[in-house]
């Protein structure tokens, strides 16, 4: 019978579901144990991860019966895909699953950075009123910017332009015909940059990408404008953006992922003292709902390969 290894955490239903068929071995701490994976999956026909677990040539040849990876999320950036391909190994991202509420933090953190007034419980406690200090800006009347234009960009679209926001995209791999367009002002990267008000990224970690936001980028930013980045690590050069929010020529940032993950108290010393940033554990792409529907695509995704690829169920 097929065995699935599952190494990080995932929806208890899902995980029943793909118990009631297949041996299924479920252990979510097992990214922070990742010399256990290798012995575990080498008669494995599935392995399903998140973010953590790193899915290299070298643990792909401690499984030779491998048919597939599905992964709890959409980046890949964790997963050597030329290895997979090389070994025949197909790879299930769960696209579109979590789409709403990274959208929902993007909108979440551009609202509360805008209105500059989520550090004043302190005061508050200490019998200060710092009203006048805590006045800030309303996103009617503002700019989004989006760098990369997919399905989390298009959500982020959508509820900004409620909110009374014009919307600028740029995305070099999104043609100028694409339906798209009609919530968003197709425009280049400096574009982006120099008009938003609220930059908001959303593209893979690549050696195309890494960096991109350096600090020539953030210098063509608004002065006042903000920066979030729910997207992946080492997009934005961590050490330029603590300089841009420490000299004040941003008004602030947030960001779920980091370069180096989990955050070490070293890594994030470059933040200290810095009342203008938002820090988040990577957590934007999980809420209870969302955790249910990843957890559901990428099950559903993993029992289709295997039976389709003839994997042995129990007999009912």
């Amino acid at each position: 019978m097929a065995k699935i290894v599952i190494t990080e955490f995932m929806d208890d239903d899902a995980v029943a579901a793909m118990s009631q068929r297949y041996d299924t071995y479920y252990d979510q701490g097992l990214a922070d144990r990742q010399d256990e994976i290798a012995p575990l999956i080498a008669d494995a026909a599935a392995l399903i991860v998140r973010n953590r677990t790193k899915v290299t040539a070298e643990l792909l040849d401690a499984a030779p019966g491998l048919k597939c990876v599905g992964r709890l999320g959409v980046g890949l950036d964790n997963i050597d895909l030329e290895a997979c391909r090389a070994r025949g190994v197909t790879v299930y991202p769960a696209t579109g699953a979590n789409n709403l509420c990274v959208a929902e933090y993007v909108i979440a953190n551009a609202m509360t950075l805008l209105r500059g007034a989520y550090q004043s419980q302190d005061a508050m406690l200490c019998g200060e009123w710092p009203r006048q200090s805590l006045i800030g800006n309303e996103m009617a009347g503002r700019v989004m910017g989006l760098v990369g234009f997919g399905g989390i960009a298009r959500e982020v679209a959508v509820r900004a332009s409620v909110l009374g926001m014009q919307v600028v995209a740029y995305d070099p791999y999104c043609l100028a015909d694409d339906p798209g367009w009609q919530i968003a002002r197709n425009v280049s990267l400096d574009g982006v940059l120099e008009y938003a008000d609220v930059v908001s990224l959303h593209v893979p970690l690549t050696d195309d990408t890494r960096h991109m936001i350096d600090e020539s980028a953030l210098a063509k930013m608004k002065s006042g404008s903000i920066i979030i980045n729910s997207s992946r690590g080492g997009i934005i050069d961590e050490e330029a953006l603590a300089s841009a929010l420490s000299d004040r020529r941003l008004a602030g940032a947030a960001l779920d992922v980091f370069e180096t993950e989990p955050l070490t108290a070293e890594a994030a010393m470059k933040f200290s003292g810095l009342n203008n940033i938002v820090l988040t554990p990577h957590i934007a792409g999980v809420t209870h709902e969302s955790n249910v529907r990843v957890s559901a695509v990428t099950a559903q995704t993993v029992l289709a390969h295997l039976e389709d690829n003839g994997e042995q169920a129990p007999q009912q």
